[in-house]
This record gives structure tokens, C-alpha cells and sequence, in this order.
């Protein structure tokens, strides 16, 4: 295997992404608004310089030893053979403490590091749109933060105590190399440095190529195994659980390819460094030993000269790992900063107002909106609810249901025209206040795998027990509750599976009454129910009407036969508007999606 050379355009792109993550890490270390993390950095860069001071100057005890030992001098220091070999030890123990002392005063700097980071890009995936989590799959995207978070603190570490250090270590030993004997030795150490150096850069360079590869192939095989587990009903529906394992196999048999040859190309590079530090090795202490022959040198210059030579190989080894990994954390990183870069498509403007709601009237004023600027969805839809009205909107799939409330929660912008609250544009104020106005009731409630309390007490932060009970018996579940094993502290499972749709729903009724929104959003909140479940949850979802401003978004008309007024949409316009009885009596779009219904509940009866 021969390693190839990328092209230019390739090598520019990898540097600049480079460069452009060590620009963004660099703030983490030398933090403007926090001194102790400035002062840990520069006590464990000293503690770093002492400890290879004292690494450089051990193997001169070393050789001192040797030399008394084999009767050949006087020690500088008047100390005997034994003497040195304490002062020898001595020398590796207090290198070794300062190495210690220096990783143990930058941990805390590390971990901040590490968790000011991982807290930066949970809130920014927060703030994404809508837009740009449908189009992610939760399995890649939750590698890419593991990798990516993963690799910051070995980037500090390293970037900071093996790049630099190895380098300050190699210049003294050659240095005392070059004075001490002569410019021959350090000719052959500088060579053999160089080659050591090229080599391995350009090897490692081939090799993050075949490590992103494998990354990629691991960050698919992760999606889809996490994909094929939320879809765990679905697989059993199916019976095909034979055929999810065939998918994730084929996955695992691209990474096991990657992998192997990952796997190859490291062995080819460890050889390859071997090699090259054992021939500079060789090569010196042949130099040495022919010195030691002819008296120019003593014996224990020679086991010096070994000493030294052993002492550059441990961190030229060592620099391949650092390099290779440093290498493969920029990646991991950039892909982590390319997450961090990606702008949040809705986003609050400078100086945004918090949203004042007086009663709670909605208006959509000629919107245009759509997903794709190809085909709108709205088009032109003029709305008003008044304060404490209940208006619900039906219509065909793809009328734009749905949409009215994914621009009521302002998940995206229109296109067009404006959604106000009390007169107040969404555009001009926080989307943080906005959300606080507004309670929603999905059609499919999803909760998260914690217990019944947790998900209820969720619709308001710092509720009380005593508030999150009377949520429940609001939402008539309370009574439920209170025959489970657990009650309160029953586990709902992976988005609430261990839970019937009716139960699941009246949770998130509950979790919405805790809130006390002043606005209330029903988004086809029965439709996936049975009919007399659906009765019981219209029952709940009446009581918490009362005194709210309410949008219904239905399919089954007879939800929503008792709304103040009703809303037929068709194709992104509202062709219909008035009562149940007036649209009925109309005989238009409302009146003939009414008999279709009525038809089809008599089929099924």
C-alpha cells in the first residue's frame, strides 16, 4: 500500500478546516472573562517546561554513573556511583511528577472546555428550524456531537503538551548532542527526524481520509440501527426483523471495510516508523561505539548517546498517535463546527419585544407561505380568531392545515404577509415569549422516557406537586394514574410506548394546562383515536378551552361541529366560513366533506 498524495484543492480545504477549528477551540483556553483558567494554563506549561528540563538532563546522570562506575573520571556533582544512581532516579521520579502536576492542573480547564462546548451545541441544535431537523437523522446527528465533543479536550491536551513540548525536548537534546560530541551526531538525528516527520504527515494524511471514510460508514450504520429502534413497532408489524438486520448488516459490512483498511494502513505506517527510528538509531550508536574503540569517547557517553536516542523515539512514537489523532479530532470537530455554523433559519431579530398578549387574538393577514419557494402552500390566507373565540380549521390533506399552526408557533416564516397576536407581528418579538403564549396538542403526543410526573410537570418548570395533580384530574387521567403500581412515578417507556394513544393524549393535555397558555393549539389532537376515546379526550380538551383563544386543526369534522366558527381551507385558500349549521346549510365544500364522513362512518358501522 502506497500512501497518495491529495490534491492541492483537498489539502487547502482540510487546512483551512484546520485552522478554522483550532480558531474556534482557542477561545476555551485562554478565556478573556475567566483569570483561573489563564493561570492554570500558564502554571501547567511551567510545570511542563521544569519536567523536560529535568528529562533532558537525567541521562548525563545516567552516563556520570556509568563513568564511575567503570573508573573513568570524577563526577562534577563529587557524588559516588551510588550517589548518582539516587540522583538518577531522583531525576526520572521528579519528571514524572511534574508531567503529573501538569495534567492535573489543565483537567479542570479540559473539562470546561469540553463542557462549554457540548452546552454551545445542544442549544444551538435547540435553535435550528424545523426545516433542518426533518432533514437530519437523529442517529448521524447524535455522532457527530459524541465525536465531536469527544475531541476537544484531547485537542487542548495535546495541541497544548505534545506538539510544542516535543518539539522543546528534541531541540535541547540535540543541542547537548551537538556540544557534547560532535555536528555528525546531530546530522544524523536532524535526518532522521525529517524523514521520521514527512513520513508520518504524509501517511497520516492518506489515512484521516480512510478514517473519514469510516466514521461515515459508522455514523450510518449508528442511524440506521437508532432509525430501525424507534421503529420498533413498525419492524413487528412487518415481521421484519430479519430485514432490519439484513439493512444494518450491510451497513456493518461497508464499516468493517473501512475499518480493515484503517486497520492495514496503520500497520504499514508503525512499520515504516519503526524502521526509520531503528536505522537513526543504529547509525549513532555505531558512531558511538567506534568512538568508545578508539578512546575519543567513554563508556558512559555511549550509554548516553543510547539513553538520548531512546529518549527522542518515545515521543517520535509518540508523535505519529498525537498527530494522527489530532488530525482525526479536527475532523471530528469540524463536522461538530460545521453544525455550530449552520445559521438558524428563524431567528429573533435585534432588540425583538417580548410578546404582550392582552386577550389573545390571532391574526393571519394575506399570508403566502411554502416549504419550497416552488409550490406555496398558503396562498393569500386572510384570518382573524377574536380573544376567547374557538375557530377550527378543516380542509382536504394538503390544504395547508397544518401549516396555519407550524407558522403560528413561528417554526418557519411566510413567505409573505404576516401572523400577528394582539396586533403584534411574530417577526418583531421573542420567540421565547411567543412559546410561552401558546399551549399545543399534537395529534400524536410524544413523551419522553421519564415518569408521568416528570412529563406532565413538564408544561411549566417549578410546577408543584399539587399543581401537577390537578392538571391531571383536569385532563381526566389523575384517576388513572392513581391505579398504576407506580402512579406518578410510572415509566412511559421510549416516547411513551408503554401508554395508549388516549392515555399518551390526556398526558399531554395535562402537560398543556400545566402551562396555562392563554392561546390553545389543537393540531388533529383526536384524529388518531378510537370514537369513544375520542369522546372522553373532547371532553378534557373542552375544559381547557375555557377562557382561551382556541384553533382547531381537524380532519373529522364532527370535532369540531360545536367551534364558533369553522374554517374550510382548499389548495392553500379559504373558500368557506361560519358555523357547523350555516356551512351545512351552504351545501358547499364543507357541506359535501361532511357527507363523505357521514358515509364512511356508516360503512365502517
Amino acid at each position: 500500500m502506497r500512501p497518495t498524495t491529495p490534491t492541492s484543492e483537498e489539502a487547502s480545504a482540510e487546512r483551512r478546516s484546520g485552522w478554522r477549528t483550532i480558531r474556534r477551540v482557542s477561545p476555551y483556553l485562554w478565556p478573556e472573562d475567566q483569570p483561573w483558567v489563564k493561570r492554570r494554563v500558564v502554571l501547567a506549561l511551567l510545570a511542563l517546561v521544569v519536567g523536560k528540563i529535568i528529562a533532558v538532563v537525567t541521562p548525563i546522570l545516567y552516563k556520570q554513573a556509568v563513568d564511575a562506575l567503570a573508573g573513568e573520571g570524577v563526577s562534577p556533582l563529587m557524588l559516588g556511583a551510588v550517589g548518582l544512581t539516587v540522583a538518577y532516579g531522583m531525576a526520572r521520579l521528579l519528571s514524572n511528577g511534574f508531567q503529573q502536576l501538569r495534567d492535573a492542573v489543565f483537567a479542570a480547564v479540559g473539562q470546561r472546555a469540553l463542557r462549554a462546548l457540548a452546552l454551545e451545541t445542544f442549544t444551538h441544535i435547540h435553535r435550528l428550524s424545523m426545516r433542518y431537523h426533518l432533514t437530519r437523522k437523529t442517529g448521524g446527528l447524535s455522532r457527530i456531537i459524541e465525536r465531536g465533543v469527544k475531541g476537544v479536550d484531547f485537542l487542548l491536551r495535546f495541541l497544548l503538551f505534545s506538539i510544542g513540548p516535543l518539539v522543546l525536548e528534541l531541540l535541547m537534546i540535540a543541542g547537548i548532542l551537538f556540544f557534547l560530541f560532535d555536528v555528525w551526531y546531530l546530522a544524523v538525528i536532524v535526518l532522521t527526524i525529517a524523514v521520521y516527520v514527512w513520513f508520518t504527515f504524509a501517511v497520516t494524511e492518506w489515512r484521516v481520509k480512510l478514517r473519514r471514510e469510516m466514521n461515515d460508514q459508522d455514523t450510518d450504520a449508528n442511524q440506521k440501527a437508532i432509525d430501525s429502534l424507534l421503529n420498533f413497532e413498525t419492524v413487528k408489524y412487518f415481521g421484519a426483523e430479519a430485514r432490519e438486520a439484513r439493512r444494518y448488516d450491510r451497513a456493518m459490512e461497508r464499516y468493517e471495510s473501512a475499518a480493515l483498511k484503517t486497520a492495514y494502513s496503520l500497520a504499514f505506517l508503525n512499520f515504516g516508523q519503526a524502521f526509520l527510528i531503528t536505522a537513526g538509531l543504529v547509525v549513532v550508536m555505531v558512531m558511538a561505539a567506534i568512538g568508545v574503540e578508539r578512546g575519543l569517547l567513554t563508556v558512559g557517553d555511549f550509554v548516553m548517546v543510547n539513553a538520548y536516542m531512546i529518549q527522542i523515539t518515545m515521543p517520535l512514537n509518540f508523535l505519529g498517535t498525537v498527530y494522527r489523532e489530532i488530525r482525526q479530532s479536527l475532523v471530528d470537530m469540524g463536522e461538530m463546527f460545521d453544525l455550530l455554523e449552520q445559521p438558524a433559519e428563524v431567528s429573533d431579530k435585534p432588540g425583538a419585544n417580548v410578546l404582550n398578549v392582552q386577550g389573545g387574538e390571532v391574526e393571519l393577514r394575506d399570508v403566502h407561505f411554502g416549504y419550497d419557494p416552488e409550490r406555496m402552500i398558503l396562498k393569500g390566507v386572510s384570518l382573524k380568531v377574536a380573544a376567547g373565540e374557538t375557530v377550527a380549521i378543516v380542509g382536504s390533506s394538503g390544504s395547508g392545515k397544518s401549516t396555519i399552526g407550524r407558522l403560528l408557533f413561528r417554526f418557519y416564516d411566510v413567505n409573505s404577509g404576516a401572523v400577528l397576536i394582539d396586533g403584534q407581528d411574530l417577526r418583531d418579538v421573542t420567540q421565547v415569549s411567543l412559546h410561552d403564549a401558546i399551549g399545543v396538542v399534537p395529534q400524536d403526543t410524544v413523551l419522553f422516557n421519564d415518569t408521568i410526573r416528570y412529563n406532565i410537570a413538564y408544561g411549566r418548570d417549578g410546577a408543584t406537586e399539587a399543581e401537577i395533580v390537578q392538571a391531571a384530574r383536569d385532563a381526566q387521567i389523575h384517576d388513572f394514574i392513581q391505579r398504576l403500581p407506580d402512579g406518578y412515578d410510572t415509566q412511559v417507556g421510549e416516547r411513551g410506548l408503554k401508554l395508549s394513544g388516549g392515555e399518551k393524549q390526556r398526558v399531554g393535555i395535562a402537560r398543556t394546562l400545566l402551562k396555562n397558555p392563554p392561546i390553545l393549539l389543537l393540531d388533529e389532537a383526536t384524529s388518531a383515536l378510537d370514537t369513544e376515546t375520542e369522546q372522553e379526550i373532547q371532553g378534557a380538551l373542552a375544559r381547557a378551552a375555557e377562557g382561551r383563544t382556541v384553533l382547531t386543526i381537524a380532519h373529522r369534522l364532527s370535532t369540531v361541529a360545536d367551534a364558533d366558527r369553522i374554517i374550510v381551507l382548499e389548495d392553500g385558500h379559504i373558500v368557506e366560513e361560519g358555523t357547523h349549521t350555516d356551512l351545512l346549510s351552504r351545501k358547499g365544500r364543507y357541506w359535501g366533506l361532511w357527507q363523505r364522513q357521514a358515509s364512511e362512518r356508516e360503512a365502517a358501522a
